[in-house]
């Protein structure tokens, strides 16, 4: 039987973003089968440790974390305070380099998924944020917006949706390069 799965505030819906599936695997953490697994990205400190499938109750209550002392998620500018939750008690994101998570109002904003130009088209904020990233880049406007137009969600380029969760202004960013 399927357990309801924990509540992620910096990551609301993690089956739809892939980042938790279905699975009759146990966890490793806490060797039960709930239903639910999280296969990755897992960022361990300790050397010794081999990580299979987690659950996401291990994840939520940070048991997974302190067991194997690692965390789901790669860099950010996100403040330390929510930094550690979403570190070590959040589903992270498969990204084609480490993963980063995005903050905004002094707080992580919620990550909502791999996008690409069709699925950005309705949050013309995280569209404005993408352009100003790839204009950093030395590019022409000509070639930024070429760039915004090949987006794709399942192959490169592709880029990460997040919301903030004080203001809910969108946000994005891609991996160039």
């Amino acid at each position: 039987m399927t357990e309801a799965l924990p509540a992620f505030p910096y990551h609301p819906d993690p089956v739809a973003t892939g980042s938790v599936v279905r699975s009759d695997f146990p966890c490793a953490c806490c060797g039960r089968a709930r239903g639910y697994v999280y296969p990755g990205p897992v960022y361990v400190r300790k050397e010794e440790a081999a990580i299979g499938a987690l659950c996401p109750w291990c994840i939520a209550d940070g048991s997974a974390a302190a067991r194997f002392g690692a965390e789901f998620t790669g860099d950010s500018d996100v403040p330390d305070g929510a930094w550690e939750a979403i570190a070590t008690r959040t589903p992270g994101y498969s990204a084609r380099h480490r993963g980063y998570w995005l903050a905004h109002c002094g707080d992580g904003a919620a990550f909502m998924g791999a996008v690409g130009t069709e699925e950005l088209a309705p949050y013309p904020d995280a569209v404005e944020t993408l352009r100003q990233e790839a204009g950093g880049w030395g590019w022409s406007p000509v070639d930024v917006e070429h760039y915004l137009n090949v987006l794709h969600k399942d192959r490169q380029p592709t880029a990460y949706l997040f919301r903030c969760r004080v203001c809910g202004t969108h946000l994005a960013y891609t991996e160039y390069a």
